[in-house]
């Protein structure tokens, strides 16, 4: 497969990855569905009437909106035949591009001209628990060893209801949260800044298509209602968190800002890279369970650059075959009561901590609780987050001459605003 672009094995965005984000540009303002394609976004409202295929044919002005809902509302299949259109206009052996300057002017834009937004407009936003060694280190760190994972975690996909508000994409600036803290064990609560701020490292995936309320999503169509993949970063007030979350869980710790990469790799790109499932011990109940392969070799990276400093430091390196829980199983689970879901819902794994404590995917479990600094290569030490300081997140898929790539999950936290 050979795009009519050129660029670098290395690059993020070959023909095979195509992903899908929305993005405007200081000479036209208004906000399109776009492809990213090496250093370039095709912009499908330029090229939707070459969507002329059995499925898109009546659904050419899904590519002319604002967001990619009503796209991700269509089936499987017309995500396909869309992949496949997009594949043959951009190949180097079809001319309708290639060969038509006045349409590839209109259609191609810099990636460095572009303003990204948010990719879909989120209903409903949920974020899972589904790294065992996450759990696990938390679990040790807040009990022990022995009883570091609760009862129920290896039997069901826990989760909580995050805030869809506060989800923004990438590049957009997180302040520091003022709440309710308790300094130590038995103290009155005090109000002002958190002091431990930290990122999570995470995926999540966008919904596509629906079901009614009342009617579960069943496994066998669970992977129809998986659109694709995004970083994501989770920030969380630590101290903020443990104070507020007996007996109900995250709250004013989570709902500051959840930032997400802007371009959706599609399931359909990321088909090569699966790999086996984790395997689970005991065996869940019969209506999570799946024989196929729903995991993926997905390299994790987390960077830290300090304000003022032109050198950031590589934290974590983790991936996406660590967790426990795959995506269909969350997805199932969350609909097994009837729970209506729509296109555009984003659904987040929660923190994916590896094996070795390079690979953890939080400054909690990095610094273990704060006992261990993290020595930056400016020199400076971390427990938790300072403001000012930018964390970078990364994914890649290594193909076979080509890698599959996310883009980047950036954010800079600010001080706390004054109360």
């Amino acid at each position: 497969m050979k795009c009519f672009l050129k660029y670098s094995k290395f690059c993020d965005f070959p023909i095979e990855n195509l992903p899908y984000g929305v993005f405007s540009t200081s000479q036209n303002p208004s906000r399109r569905i776009g492809v990213a394609i090496a250093d370039s976004i095709l912009d499908l409202s330029e090229v939707s009437h070459l969507f002329a295929g059995p499925e898109l044919k009546n659904h050419q002005n899904a590519f002319k909106q604002e967001t990619l809902n009503e796209f991700m509302a269509l089936s499987p299949k017309a995500w396909k035949e869309a992949r496949d259109t997009i594949q043959s206009m951009l190949s180097e052996d079809n001319p309708i591009l290639k060969d038509n300057a006045a349409l590839r002017k209109r259609a191609l834009v810099p990636q460095s001209d572009a303003t990204m937004h948010l990719p879909a407009k989120i209903g409903d936003y949920t974020d899972f628990y589904s790294s065992i060694h996450h759990a696990t280190n938390v679990g040790i760190m807040f009990r022990s060893k022995e009883n570091a994972l609760m009862p129920n975690w290896k039997h069901l996909p826990v989760a909580y209801h995050g805030r869809a508000s506060s989800v923004a994409v990438s590049g957009t600036p997180i302040h520091r949260p003022n709440g309710q803290t308790v300094l130590a064990d038995g103290d009155a609560p005090i109000f002002g800044p958190s002091r431990l701020m930290d990122f999570e490292l995470e995926m999540a995936f966008f919904v596509g298509g629906a079901n009614k309320h009342g009617e579960p999503i069943k496994m066998d169509k669970a992977q129809d209602h998986i659109f694709g993949f995004v970083i994501m970063n989770d920030w969380s007030a630590r101290d903020i968190q443990k104070w507020e979350y007996v007996p109900l869980g995250p709250f004013l710790a989570k709902n500051l800002g959840t930032t997400i990469s802007p371009w959706v790799v599609t399931a359909l790109a990321l088909e090569p890279f699966k790999v086996d499932n984790y395997p689970q011990d005991p065996q869940p109940l019969p209506y999570l369970r799946h024989e196929d392969k729903f995991n993926f070799d997905i390299s994790l990276q987390v960077d830290i650059a300090p304000q003022g400093s032109n050198v950031s430091t590589t934290v974590c390196r983790s991936n996406y075959r660590y967790l426990y829980w795959t995506s269909k199983q969350q997805l199932v689970h969350h609909t097994v009561t009837g729970c209506n879901m729509s296109p555009g819902d984003l659904i987040a794994t929660g923190t994916i901590s590896g094996e070795t404590s390079d690979s953890y995917g939080s400054l909690l479990e990095l610094s273990w609780k704060g006992t261990k600094p993290l020595t930056l290569l400016d020199g400076s030490q971390r427990k938790f987050l300072q403001d000012g300081d930018t964390v970078v997140m990364k994914a890649v898929c290594e193909g076979d001459n080509y890698n599959i790539g996310f883009g980047t999950c950036v954010g800079t936290l600010l001080p706390a605003k004054q109360y």
